[in-house]
């Protein structure tokens, strides 16, 4: 959780449990943290570029801007609800680069329409599965042909280190499977609505490896994957709660 969360206090439970690794457990240690950031960066900005919401989870896509001028970083939270408040938080942070090999920035949406509209939530259930089973194919099961199955051709990237395309994605996971050989990839949860479909997942490269947690982000459109963001973190050594990350 980043700039300003001190601003919902009250709308988390006093028993709340938090996955961010540098943030202790319950509402007191999160307002110490959410007050220690706004000492250090009293301009931070949190700017919400997009949020999903299936049953108990919400997502929010974010920029969050510590110092103006900057680009800052890419942050995933997920929140868990119960009993109208929130009980549960995890998140992912990775700082955004200057470049892309792209030319795509990590927030913006490409794909038509190019503005924010009401999601289709008739769309929801089969979008979801057709992501989970896109993922466990590609990304679990390491079968670089699902990308001809479930990708649209020319699906657009928001990975930094990534090209647009399917040829793209082909070279690059295939790279990334024949370097990793032992990697592991574990789903921990899937959160859909309308055309947009998160996973969040632990990535194992070899064993005895921290790993990171990575969140994937797919808009689908047509029964296709036509955009993909997605944000990665290092599991650190050491955590403030002792939650883990997942």
């Amino acid at each position: 959780m980043s700039a300003r969360p001190h601003r919902c206090r009250h709308q988390r439970r006093p028993d709340y449990i938090q996955h961010n690794p540098t943030a202790a457990d319950g509402a007191a240690g999160l307002k110490a943290l959410a007050t220690s950031i706004h000492q250090q960066f009293p301009d931070a900005r949190y700017n919400v570029k997009r949020v999903i919401s299936q049953g108990d989870l919400v997502m929010l896509h974010s920029n969050v801007v510590l110092v103006p001028g900057t680009k800052g970083a890419a942050v995933i939270d997920i929140f868990r609800f119960q009993g109208g408040k929130i009980a549960e938080h995890w998140d992912v942070i990775q700082n955004v680069p200057d470049t892309t090999a792209s030319g795509n920035d990590m927030f913006s949406t490409l794909s038509s329409p190019q503005v924010s509209q009401p999601p289709d939530h008739r769309l929801t259930q089969a979008n979801q599965a057709l992501v989970t089973k896109a993922f466990d194919e590609l990304m679990v099961h390491k079968d670089l042909t699902a990308l001809d199955r479930y990708w649209d051709p020319g699906y657009l990237q928001h990975n930094p280190q990534m090209q647009s395309g399917v040829p793209a994605a082909k070279a690059g996971l295939g790279g990334y499977f024949a370097s990793a050989p032992q990697l592991t990839v574990t789903p921990k949860r899937i959160i859909a609505e309308g055309d947009l479909v998160a996973v969040h997942s632990h990535y194992v490269n070899y064993p005895g490896d921290r790993g990171a947690a990575i969140l994937d982000l797919f808009r689908v459109r047509n029964g296709k994957i036509v955009e993909h963001w997605d944000i990665i973190q290092n599991v650190p050594e050491t955590s403030a709660n002792g939650n883990g990350m997942f």
